[in-house]
């Protein structure tokens, strides 16, 4: 197992049970303790984790309100989130207008986007999102709205300024991250100034479509953004949990599973 995704499974681990151990970790890898130290390192470094005696464990011990800034979270689960940014770049149609919420996934699909010959709109409270369409579609037919705002640590534009912007929009999709997804509190952010702002995108677009990897699922975060079937789309990858997919299947309006192979995705529940 590469190091990234090793750290990447650390952290998944400890959002699980909220602490984890060394020991524990070194022969669920069969690596050596010290590789497993070093990996905490990287974390602890990027403000992922915190470190304990023995082990590590959630910032703030896991609190719905910690919010890792972008650059911490870019790393995390990058070959899941690659696949999923595909599969939702497949909703886009030519012509259309479609929000862009802030996040790492959403970052990926934007990627992808601006080396496509798409003629769109987008409309995007993310400073990193609009940078991409920005550096990279320049040759493109491209149209891109950034909301204005107040700056959060996952360069989310949020505040009375975003809010009014997005209320006056009429959006064919909402591609929207999130920080979390829980069977009861829906999808949920730890910042409550985003939240709002979300919800205004959610109000604005005809189809929601959720890009969530399966780390997100359990996580919950102080404000919820929208209820499970708000969601006409969920896009997640292989590794959600049986439980978690039967949830969203019958809750949400489908939900596909993308695997980072690149193989063709499963949906299920109702398109």
């Amino acid at each position: 197992m590469l190091a990234a995704a090793r750290q990447s499974a650390i952290v998944a681990r400890a959002r699980e049970r909220g602490t984890v151990r060394v020991t524990e970790l070194a022969a669920q890898f069969a690596v050596s303790e010290m590789t497993v130290r070093r990996d905490i390192d990287v974390l602890v470094t990027s403000g992922l984790l915190e470190r304990v005696h023995g082990g590590a464990t959630l910032p703030g011990g896991g609190l719905s309100t910690d919010e890792p800034g972008f650059e911490s979270k870019v790393v995390l689960q990058e070959p899941e989130k690659l696949a999923i940014a595909r599969e939702a770049a497949s909703l886009v149609r030519a012509g259309s207008a479609i929000g862009i919420s802030a996040g790492t996934t959403t970052w990926r699909l934007a990627s992808l986007l601006a080396e496509s010959p798409l003629d769109c709109t987008v409309v995007t409270n993310s400073v990193q999102v609009a940078s991409v369409f920005y550096q990279r579609a320049r040759r493109r037919a491209w149209h891109v709205i950034l909301t204005g705002g107040q700056r959060t640590p996952s360069d989310a534009l949020v505040g009375p300024i975003a809010i009014s912007a997005l209320r006056q929009l009429h959006l064919d999709y909402l591609f929207l991250g999130v920080h979390g997804m829980d069977e009861h509190e829906g999808f949920t952010t730890p910042n409550m100034l985003e939240a709002e702002a979300d919800r205004a995108f959610v109000a604005a677009a005809r189809r929601v479509v959720v890009l969530a990897d399966h780390t997100k699922w359990g996580t919950v975060g102080m404000s919820t953004i929208a209820e499970l079937d708000e969601a006409a789309v969920v896009i997640s990858d292989d590794g959600l949990g049986p439980h978690a997919r039967e949830v969203l299947s019958a809750r949400a309006g489908e939900l596909r599973i993308v695997s980072d192979d690149r193989s063709r995705p499963r949906s299920e529940g109702i398109s």
